[in-house]
């Protein structure tokens, strides 16, 4: 089936790049009343009869249509959903095997390079006594090193806490800093009165206090490597291998390090990435208590190239704050020059058409209000703190290392970036999801770019978008020159029974200049079918909110991004293309890819970069983290 037909081509483009078809004759009802939601003739039901092939059932009379209800709702093929919070159960550590016969007045080695004999050790005893929760792995890991008698204490010396108690709960209450919450790690000194003539309470409280504390540090430890959340409770759209964290060894290196409070900060992540977050947050949560001045530009409408602004002065002001050094550096005679004129000036322009590029939004000159947005910060501080502890959590839930050589896409910012020798060399716009259709968050591995792709059409696409037109007119897929089949057999769209099962129905577009997928996709398989790709509908990327496809993320320059992960040239790729052959290559070398969503990113120069929250997902992190800690907070 090669047949296409002929006329005005429209561009809308759905689905991982699904795009409008060359028009069909003005009788039909065309793809693009079927995506403006113009189904009142299409109103119908599946039968769910599993022999493909057959004839539809219809009435010219208008009739029942073998029985079926045409007024009962289409079917339809849900997405992902988000969830309620589930936090990880906690359990009460097995202490049954703590107590040992160390007894008052015995000593032990407690400190690195210290000589027995030094200090008294509390009643062990009342280890076992201890009642502490925590998840799985740390209970495991307090079980291993205080089950074995030879372990000393690592908090308590003689009759009091240590200073390796205080250096680790100093860290802890630090847990702000990193974006933790150091209420899922607060916990009290015990309270002991000197003149307290019974050593049994005392010794009581102390080992209390000794297993809680390793309880924490663990926790610590755990959170700042792999996250406090786990990411696939949240949402079927974030797709994880959540980390496992070796606790194993964390209490016996505890033990032995000279400095405890250096040691545990050291097991947050340390990425370019995590620094520029962990460095912002710092910022904004010293200005949060200071008088520094926000910068507030009020404009009716838009400000183009040639008009005249009072609000011009705000303008230059606010990019001398937010835009990058870079840009200052390159605009540093405009700035140094402006004196306050209302002009907008192509002096100004030029300024701005700057601040918009490095945004990413449409570098045109006019100011409207997502400019004003991006050049004012756009979010309070305390919106902007928020993001960060949102970013900080989710860099926790990618590789602490993103590689050398790699692709980012970030979603709420529109745009995708290809690191190589860990700088960014290529950055471009993208189409992602829409809200009803979104893009996954999750990583891969870039394995192939494929020239001149068939589009493999969706099963959520057939039965949610072209099931309405195929009940009224089981002939539309033959006109636009799709291919069906059905268990593997090529067959003609009018045979396909539309009432039935669509399960063993399979429906592509050839490869031509209207394909969905348009000149080249570069996959990174996944179970979620979303890879990069072209797409003929440019005009997309001239908007500034660009979740506008049913998953899959369009690439404005894709040519260059194949010629990138492919390590060859825009020449070849051309060359490649132009064949006109549906064929693919593999990359060299496997190259990460992130399929992210961060509402705070550093963009090149290690400026931190705020986005809307186009899905809503940072609120459900929020909640997450309000679960976590309830939970952890829920008294014995």
């Amino acid at each position: 089936m090669t047949f296409v037909l002929k006329g005005a081509v429209s561009a809308l483009a759905v689905s991982c790049g699904l795009a409008v078809m060359n028009a069909a004759p003005a009788h039909a009802y065309t793809l693009m009343d079927m995506l403006r939601g113009d189904r009142q003739r299409t109103q119908s039901t599946i039968f769910m009869d599993q022999t493909p092939g057959r004839p539809v059932p219809r009435d010219a009379a208008g009739g029942s249509l073998g029985g079926l209800d045409p007024e009962a709702p289409l079917p339809k093929v849900s997405g992902p959903r988000y969830y309620t919070y589930k936090t990880e159960t906690l359990q009460f550590v097995d202490t049954s095997k703590f107590a040992d016969p160390v007894v008052t007045g015995a000593v032990a080695d407690v400190s690195p390079g210290g000589d027995a004999g030094q200090e008294p050790v509390v009643q062990r005893r009342f280890l076992a006594q201890a009642k502490v929760r925590a998840n799985a792995d740390v209970a495991k890991a307090l079980e291993a090193y205080y089950g074995d008698s030879r372990n000393p204490l690592i908090w308590v010396e003689g009759n009091q806490i240590n200073e390796r108690a205080k250096s680790a709960m100093a860290t802890l209450a630090d847990a702000a800093s990193v974006g933790l919450d150091p209420a899922d790690y607060a916990l009290q000194t015990p309270d002991i009165d000197p003149a307290n003539p019974d050593p049994a309470a005392r010794d009581r409280a102390l080992t209390q206090f000794e297993l809680d504390l390793s309880a924490k540090v663990l926790a610590f430890i755990q959170d700042t490597v792999r996250g406090r959340i786990d990411p696939n409770k949240i949402s079927g759209y974030h797709d994880f291998q959540r980390k496992v964290v070796n606790l194993a060894p964390v209490l016996k290196l505890i033990r032995m390090s000279p400095d405890v409070g250096a040691y545990i900060a050291s097991r947050s992540p340390d990425s370019p990435q995590f620094e520029a977050l962990k460095a912002e947050l710092a910022k904004l949560r010293a200005a949060d208590g200071s008088n520094e001045e926000q910068i507030v530009i009020s404009l009716q409408g838009l400000l183009k190239p040639g008009d005249s602004s009072p609000e011009v002065a705000n303008i230059v002001k606010a990019i001398q704050k937010h835009g990058s050094e870079t840009l200052r550096a390159d605009h540093a005679a405009t700035l140094a020059a402006y004196a306050g004129s209302t002009d907008y000036s192509p002096d100004i322009v030029a300024l701005v058409e700057g601040f918009q590029k490095e945004r990413g939004l449409k570098s045109d000159g006019v100011i409207g209000q997502a400019t004003v947005r991006a050049m004012t910060g756009g979010d309070t501080n305390a919106s902007k703190i928020d993001k960060l502890i949102v970013a900080l959590e989710q860099v926790r839930w990618l590789p602490e290392d993103l590689g050398s050589r790699y692709v980012m896409i970030n979603q709420p910012a529109y745009m995708a970036y290809y690191h190589n020798d860990g700088k960014e060399q290529l950055s471009m716009r993208v189409v992602v999801g829409g809200k009803n259709n979104q893009t996954y968050f999750f990583n891969d591995q870039i394995e192939t770019v494929e020239f001149n792709p068939f589009w493999g059409v969706p099963q959520s696409i057939i039965i949610n978008e072209m099931l309405p037109k195929l009940r009224s007119d089981p002939n539309y897929l033959d006109q636009l020159g799709y291919e069906v089949e059905v268990n593997g057999h090529a067959v003609a769209s009018s045979s396909v029974d539309w009432y039935g099962s669509t399960d063993s129905v399979s429906v592509r577009q050839p490869p031509s200049s209207d394909n969905a997928l348009g000149e080249l996709k570069i996959l990174f398989p996944n179970s979620h079918a979303i890879y990069m790709h072209d797409t003929p509908s440019k005009s997309f990327f001239k908007r500034d909110m660009r979740a506008l496809s049913h998953g899959c993320v369009r690439l404005a320059n894709p040519r260059a991004m194949a010629a990138a992960v492919l390590g060859t040239t825009v020449d070849d790729v051309a060359k490649q293309i132009a064949s006109g052959q549906n064929h693919a290559v593999k990359v060299p070398q496997k190259i990460p890819v992130y399929v992210s969503y961060f509402t705070a990113w550093p963009n090149k120069d290690g400026v931190v970069e705020y986005f809307d929250d186009v899905y809503g997902r940072d609120a459900y992190v929020e909640k997450a983290f309000d679960a976590t800690t309830k939970a952890r907070g829920a008294q014995i």
